[in-house]
């Protein structure tokens, strides 16, 4: 009986030493290959993005961005220009005549020619011409407003896309440690096969479960490439370009208060300021509109008409041969076609009132939404923090079923099937808080984006 009792004592011994030897001998690997790995990096062109370089880089080269920015600086030379309204108009012209008899004159044929300038200046204004510039100036405005939505949009999408890939590549790396996991159970069972610890199928199944997982990693990793070559063509860089991203996904929790933000949200949220700038803009145009149809315009104008006759030869030198009859002019003009109620500036001044009233409605609509949002989006953000601490507990049980698992494993008193069932559950586990977090860190984007406030540093 102490014979049996020996034996088995030293085959447990046995095999726990060979876990310890084999463990140092995998640490070693690793480490060697981990400054292989680095040096590979150090001689390749890697470039090195955390999420501020992303947006940064963005916001620079982003064709999207790039669109809007031509939208915007026209809208500013325009605005810039708007006082040319007020210009006079200009025209210069000079004409040879030939008067045509009906009967053939035995006249010189000089006689029959004439020759004539005519230079005019002409200036109207209308109280609406005013109106009409500052309108033009609150549609720069307006652009302002789209051109800065639009940029807060693309970091917002950029940030959210390098937090993505952030938990892909998270995902990848658990599923690289479970393939290491297996190589080295795999590499144990084959020396505890040899030794005649286990029986060959044992042996067997941690080959197939090592084989199972290599394609499997291999996928995960091509799918990881074609996510950074996507990351990298949305925010700008050329094709092919190589990056490591460097940051992780570890939110900074705040407290909100759900009244405050709301009111916050309805004086800087920049949808619900360019809604009431394009409502400013339309104003002024109707009483632009307005002004030019029922007020007068005062017309100046002035008209130069030089004429010489006998042109061929008189000397247009000499001003004693030129006649000016030209003349300046005060008008008041009223446009009473404009004044009917069907006339063109009839059916603008009705389209113009059908559109304030939409976008007002429109506007009412955007805060509630506003509103409902944003309350929806706190409830989100501290169901995620929830989520977290029982995510972060559920990891704890998760590792100690594992490590009581291996140790029976290793002692020989468990199956392999449990001991990867183990190791699945806590994949999972870690799995599921990267992703937990994940959901927090978007959830508060998405909230601060409606705010358009800072909450939190970026991380």
């Amino acid at each position: 009986m102490n014979t049996l009792f020996n034996r088995n004592f030293l085959k447990k011994v046995s095999v726990v030493f060979a876990a310890v030897v084999f463990s140092s001998v995998v640490f070693a690997q690793e480490a060697v290959a981990e400054e292989e790995n680095k040096e590979q990096a150090a001689q390749e062109d890697v470039i090195v993005l955390t999420v501020q370089d992303a947006v940064d880089y963005s916001n620079k080269n982003s064709l999207t961005l790039k669109s809007s920015e031509i939208d915007l600086e026209l809208a500013k030379w325009k605005k810039n220009v708007a006082w040319n309204t007020f210009l006079p108009t200009a025209q210069v012209r000079g004409t040879m005549a030939r008067a045509n008899d009906i009967k053939p004159s035995p006249e010189d044929e000089s006689l029959h020619w004439t020759a004539m300038g005519d230079l005019s200046l002409s200036f109207n204004f209308n109280v609406a011409m005013i109106y009409n510039m500052s309108a033009t100036i609150a549609s720069y405005e307006s652009g302002k407003l789209t051109w800065e939505e639009a940029v807060k949009s693309n970091e917002l999408n950029v940030k959210k896309l390098f937090y993505a890939l952030l938990l892909q590549q998270e995902s990848l790396n658990l599923q690289k440690a479970s393939l290491e996991n297996a190589r080295q159970r795999m590499n144990q069972a084959a020396t505890n096969y040899r030794n005649g610890y286990i029986p060959h199928i044992s042996y067997l199944q941690t080959q197939v479960a090592y084989e199972n997982q290599v394609p499997t990693v291999e996928k995960a990793e091509a799918a990881m490439r074609q996510s950074l070559d996507t990351f990298t063509f949305i925010i700008g860089m050329p094709i092919g370009t190589k990056v490591r991203l460097e940051g992780e996904i570890n939110p900074e929790y705040v407290d909100v208060d759900v009244d405050s933000l709301v009111e916050k949200s309805l004086e800087n949220n920049l949808s619900v300021k360019s809604l009431k700038q394009s409502i400013k803009t339309l104003k002024m145009q109707s009483t632009a509109l307005g002004l030019s149809t029922y007020t007068p315009s005062l017309a100046l104008s002035w008209n130069g008409n030089p004429v010489i006759t006998n042109a061929l030869k008189n000397d247009w030198g000499e001003k004693d041969n030129w006649k000016d009859n030209g003349a300046l002019s005060f008008s008041l003009v009223w446009n009473i076609t404009n004044m009917l109620p069907w006339s063109s500036n009839g059916t603008t001044a009705k389209e113009l009132s059908a559109n304030i009233d939409k976008l007002e409605t429109n506007l009412e609509v955007l805060r509630r939404n506003t509103e409902l949002e944003i309350r929806t989006a706190v409830d989100s953000l501290n169901q995620s923090k929830k989520a977290i601490e029982s995510s972060q507990r559920n990891i704890t049980l998760a590792q100690k079923s594992y490590d009581m698992t291996w140790q029976a494993y290793i002692n020989g008193t468990t199956e392999y099937l449990n001991l990867k069932e183990a190791e699945t559950q806590l994949n999972q586990a870690k799995l599921g808080l990267a992703n937990e977090k994940y959901n927090y860190m978007t959830n508060l984007m998405d909230l601060e984006n409606k705010v358009n406030t800072t909450l939190s540093g970026d991380k």
